[in-house]
């Protein structure tokens, strides 16, 4: 991505709001499932489950089959394009990745609005810990969603309330693990043709491989199989690439997302170590966590022979807004040791359908699924 895949809406604490195209950051993997909502959550209040299971039978309700809206006579072009693109995504990732597509993806949602939904997430000020929430099946997950924003912002105030790090955005993608067939939903038009078969690659990996309780290791793997199989769609084999606009712009955009998490991960160390000084109080370790961060954005505008240290539009667009630890935690889940997924590809002679069959047979056998991939790649 690029430093205009976020922009920021400075209109309430840690809110976000994405553009519509490309992909929002951090978008995917909301985990919302019928079939979570029907047990109880710790933490969850009746009315937060009763209003979450009624979104999501909508979202279901309404599911119209995607030859039924693509032969309709009042859908517009680009909505059945957009739909063949995607019916394209999908059997890419059964035939080409081997991923358990199910049913996902093979109808389509009218939302009522361009928000899916409200996703908060919250962690603690002096250290890089989230606040987490039990579900059946999936395990203690670092947010939750809302189908309103006046019920988010709501929970969102009372975890303030109680000395949190809070962090609000809007999400346009979920997946429920294959317990359902995901619907391709209307606000995932919005995206442009590279992000839209990304993100559908990256909701469908979750329903190949999904390690319970490992948020950070999910997403990142999402992010890598969605980024990587987007460029092997538009640019085709290697042995026969193709040199389209689609294929420049993923490439740009793995490139991008891999040059951020190497930044992201040494910021992390270091700030890390600020958080671990048994002899700094909390005041203290938020004052040197800001002065760390300053000392990175000051760095982002000096030059070495005339390019900027961090010419990534990501870290850019990353050192350009206020931060807390809840915002760092979102990242942290999506772009951890993404060269590393790179070299494990490497290792597979760039063959990705055998990188992720080989992460998923071997998922079960280590205690961090992080284990299984090879460590200290350089960017």
């Amino acid at each position: 991505m690029n430093d205009s895949l976020e922009t920021s809406d400075e209109s309430g604490p840690g809110f976000n709001r994405a553009r519509p195209s490309p992909r929002p950051l951090f978008l995917a993997g909301v985990l919302l499932p019928l079939a979570i909502l029907l047990f109880s959550c710790s933490g969850c209040s009746p009315v937060y489950l009763a209003k979450a299971g009624w979104a999501e039978m909508k979202i279901l309700k309404g599911r119209r089959p995607f030859d039924e809206v693509i032969n309709d006579a009042r859908t517009d072009e680009e909505t059945k394009r957009k739909l063949l693109l995607a019916r394209q995504a999908r059997a890419f990732a059964i035939h080409q990745l081997g991923l358990d597509a199910g049913d996902s993806y093979t109808s389509f949602t009218q939302l009522e609005t361009d928000t899916l939904a409200w996703v908060l997430s919250a962690a603690y000020r002096d250290r890089l810990e989230s606040k987490t929430w039990w579900f059946p099946i999936v395990g203690r997950m670092p947010y939750k969603g809302y189908a309103s924003e006046n019920g988010a912002r709501k929970a969102q105030g009372k975890l303030e309330e109680e000395g949190l790090d809070t962090y609000l955005r809007t999400t346009s993608a979920f997946s429920t693990l294959g317990w359902f067939a995901d619907p391709l939903v209307s606000s995932l038009l919005r995206y442009d043709d590279v992000d839209l078969v990304e993100t559908i690659l990256h909701e469908l990996s979750h329903n190949h491989l999904f390690v319970k309780g490992e948020v950070r290791f999910n997403e990142s793997f999402a992010t890598f199989v969605g980024r990587t199989g987007a460029i092997r769609f538009f640019c085709g084999p290697e042995e026969t690439p193709q040199n389209t606009p689609e294929c420049q712009t993923a490439r740009e955009r793995w490139a991008d997302y891999q040059s951020f998490s190497v930044f992201l991960d040494e910021f992390i160390a270091e700030l890390q170590a600020v958080y671990e000084d048994p002899a700094m109080a909390v005041e203290g370790k938020i004052a040197a966590r800001e002065e760390l961060f300053e000392g990175y954005r000051s760095r982002s505008q000096a030059v070495e022979g005339g390019d900027p240290v961090f010419f990534s539009p990501l870290v850019q667009s990353f050192l350009s807004r206020p931060l807390n630890n809840a915002i760092l935690m979102a990242r942290m889940r999506y772009f951890h040791r993404l060269t590393d997924f790179q070299s494990l590809l490497d290792g597979h002679q760039g063959d990705l359908r055998g990188a992720v069959a080989d992460l998923k047979t071997r998922s079960n056998t280590v205690e961090d699924p992080f284990e299984l991939l090879p460590e200290g790649s350089p960017m």
